[in-house]
């Protein structure tokens, strides 16, 4: 969309916080069944990651952002997209600690470290998908090779 900086980037389901979200993590799992149509209902919830302050092009945004994470075992192989999605792909957890998959992911700002997850134009997770993914390899005592912010 050309309104949102971040369309077109890989990404985890997410979005705003709606009047009728009780909190954070409501809208989480209400979006992430919107976007890919994964229901959360029976998941086991196993925490939520630090909040990471919003930035676009090098300036703080007025929102915060929040992750969380899940154990839901028996995850179809096949999401149901809605219109703000335009693919998702599933990557095995040790793929992403693999520094084979860590890459430097060029932007106009600078490179940045990214993980390849798929096609090299198109699936590189980086910026606040990473950052997220960062805190929660660290969290499990398996930081990945790439650290941010990038030098």
């Amino acid at each position: 969309h050309p309104l949102d900086p971040w369309s077109g980037h890989m990404a985890f389901p997410g979005g705003r916080v709606d009047p009728g979200d009780p909190h954070p993590r409501a809208a989480a799992e209400r979006e992430t069944a919107e976007e890919v149509g994964l229901s959360l209902a029976g998941a086991e919830l196993l925490g939520q990651l630090d909040d990471i302050e919003g930035r676009h092009a090098g300036r703080t945004l007025p929102l915060v952002i929040s992750a969380f994470v899940y154990h839901a075992p028996g995850m179809p192989a096949e999401l149901v997209l809605n219109h703000e999605v335009e693919s998702a792909l599933w990557f095995p957890l040790r793929g992403l600690v693999d520094p084979a998959h860590h890459v430097e992911y060029p932007t106009p700002y600078g490179g940045y470290p990214g993980i390849l997850v798929g096609e090299p134009d198109r699936h590189v997770v980086w910026g606040l998908t990473y950052r997220f993914l960062e805190l929660f390899f660290d969290s499990l005592g398996h930081p990945l090779t790439h650290r941010w912010p990038p030098t």
